[in-house]
């Protein structure tokens, strides 16, 4: 009896000093967070992940899309400043998708349903500058470090997805806000989301794109779902469209002060239809 309760107790406690060995703090807002998972590992499996996304996937290997993609996509990446980051941007074919992902590790993928709305550069900037935050504030390891706690396990899903069980591989999935079929984001907290977006402002500025760009963008995106088409997932978790546009502007000013170096000439995007 003895031996069960001090094995009951163990666990909890073990838990507890993982808890307290292990806060972070997300860049530029500042916030405490929950990290079990080193970002070597983070990174290990965002690779996995992006590459079972892409043996599913429907890639666009026209090379005026890709050209664009990447280039707005260098650009946030270098706003990014993760040297360990091997970046990559693919163009997914799914015109059902108003969507983008940006995977530990710098694995980005773009649908082609996002182009219509997005409209030119700046507007890719918008969700890039948004999908690479979640990445740069380790959202994904943090919703897994929630989980494993709430779980009371330490290690359960910190392995490969090679050689995980299909369970796990969709439980790192979900937490990277991947569905485990091609087409299916999962949103982010509301909590996560919002300082998505708080954070690419500062990124899409950095990479030389007006913030203010954020508006219009989310306006448009609002425009498309009162038009009775489904909502982009982007909008499903946050708060009411004006608390969105709220926040957003209060943070544009501050974010425009690390648009130091802006882009002279906005591309527009090339038709995907």
């Amino acid at each position: 009896m003895t031996f069960r309760r001090t094995i009951r107790g163990a666990v909890p406690l073990a838990v507890l000093a993982a808890i307290f060995s292990a806060c972070a703090t997300v860049p530029y807002t500042h916030r405490s967070q929950l990290l079990l998972m080193d970002e070597a590992q983070m990174n290990q499996l965002g690779v996995q992940a992006y590459q079972r996304v892409l043996q599913k996937a429907d890639v666009v290997r026209d090379p005026q899309v890709d050209r664009v993609v990447r280039e707005v996509g260098k650009r946030i990446a270098a706003a990014a400043d993760k040297p360990d980051y091997r970046w990559e941007f693919t163009v997914i074919d799914d015109p059902r998708q108003v969507n983008a992902f940006a995977l530990p590790g710098g694995k980005v993928a773009v649908y082609t349903g996002l182009f219509p709305v997005a409209k030119d550069e700046a507007g890719l900037a918008v969700v890039l500058g948004h999908e690479v935050a979640h990445a740069l504030a380790h959202h994904g390891a943090e919703r897994m470090s929630q989980e494993l706690v709430a779980q009371l396990v330490g290690t359960g899903l910190a392995v490969g997805l090679g050689s995980a069980s299909p369970a796990t591989q969709t439980a790192v999935m979900q937490a990277f806000g991947v569905g485990a079929q091609v087409g299916v984001l999962l949103p982010f907290s509301r909590q996560q989301e919002s300082e998505a977006d708080h954070i690419g402002l500062i990124l899409m500025a950095k990479a030389g794109y007006d913030p203010a760009a954020a508006v219009a963008l989310w306006q448009r995106m609002e425009s498309r779902a009162g038009a009775g088409q489904a909502p982009p997932e982007l909008l499903s978790t946050h708060p009411s469209y004006g608390t969105r546009l709220e926040h957003i502007r209060s943070w544009i000013p501050a974010a425009r002060g690390y648009l130091t170096d802006p882009v002279g000439h906005i591309e527009p995007l090339p038709d995907v239809d």
